[in-house]
């Protein structure tokens, strides 16, 4: 089983694994944005043989998404030789729900100033393992193990993994795989009880200075709330391998 079957060239059907944790019978976002950035990577191999590599992703939520069929159009916004900005639109029965722009760029050998100020966190082994089910519901949250130490409400370290591919009978790049599960961090060292605050993310925007490897994603995450309806979850992305970029959500915050 996978979280996503294609039917047709375009189209893919969700399985229950996609089951979202605010309303389980709508999908989780994570998934659909590992889903769009295969299909931006699918388009890219498709048009050019080079390697451009993606160094930021940016998805806006339009509406929620139920388990059924979507579609996914790609479109390159700019065309270049060493720089594209690739626009991907998943929709469900003619409307659009989720947008993502995507910045490719060319690799070129960098060694000599490579590094990071970045701190790196505790590889999973020295985390606890952690049920999110605890706290939250869903087929996409039962699907992933985690890892995690909690300093405070709002912030800890955590990894996440599944054992589910991105795509039946698909290969998925490590990059699209993680993508898939970016989203979860805002629900994994929660400011609040979600059963008395919700707090649902409008958007994720990824920036990335070397691409993941491997099954294991890190996060360092940091949940903000303000005093208006507005929150912030910020967080720095890791591999085993150290730390590959960040990521942050822009939050509704609504007392139920």
């Amino acid at each position: 089983m996978a979280y996503f079957e294609r039917t047709a060239a375009n189209t893919f059907r969700a399985t229950t694994h996609v089951g979202g944790a605010w309303k389980t019978d709508e999908q989780h976002i994570a998934p659909a944005l590992g889903l769009l950035t295969h299909a931006v990577e699918r388009d890219r191999d498709d048009r050019r043989d080079d390697g451009l590599v993606v160094g930021r992703v940016s998805f806006d939520i339009l509406g929620v998404l139920p388990l059924a069929e979507c579609d996914i159009d790609v479109t390159v916004l700019r065309p270049g030789r060493t720089i594209e900005l690739v626009e991907a639109v998943l929709s469900h029965d003619g409307r659009a729900a989720v947008r993502m722009r995507a910045w490719l760029m060319q690799i070129r050998p960098t060694d000599a100033v490579a590094g990071t100020s970045l701190s790196r966190i505790a590889p999973p082994e020295e985390c606890e393992p952690w049920d999110p089910t605890t706290v939250w519901p869903g087929g996409f949250i039962e699907s992933v193990e985690v890892r995690r130490t909690l300093t405070e409400p709002g912030r800890g370290v955590f990894w996440v993994r599944t054992p589910l591919p991105l795509v039946a009978d698909e290969k998925v790049s490590d990059l699209a795989s993680a993508v898939g599960l970016f989203d979860i961090a805002n629900g994994m060292v929660t400011r609040a009880d979600p059963g008395a605050v919700a707090f649902p993310n409008l958007d994720l925007t990824a920036h990335l200075y070397t691409e993941p490897r491997g099954e294991w994603v890190g996060f360092d995450t940091t949940v903000s709330f303000g005093a208006d309806g507005l929150g912030l979850t910020s967080t720095v992305l890791h591999d085993v391998h150290g730390p590959i970029g960040t990521s942050s959500q822009i939050l509704t915050v609504r007392p139920n």
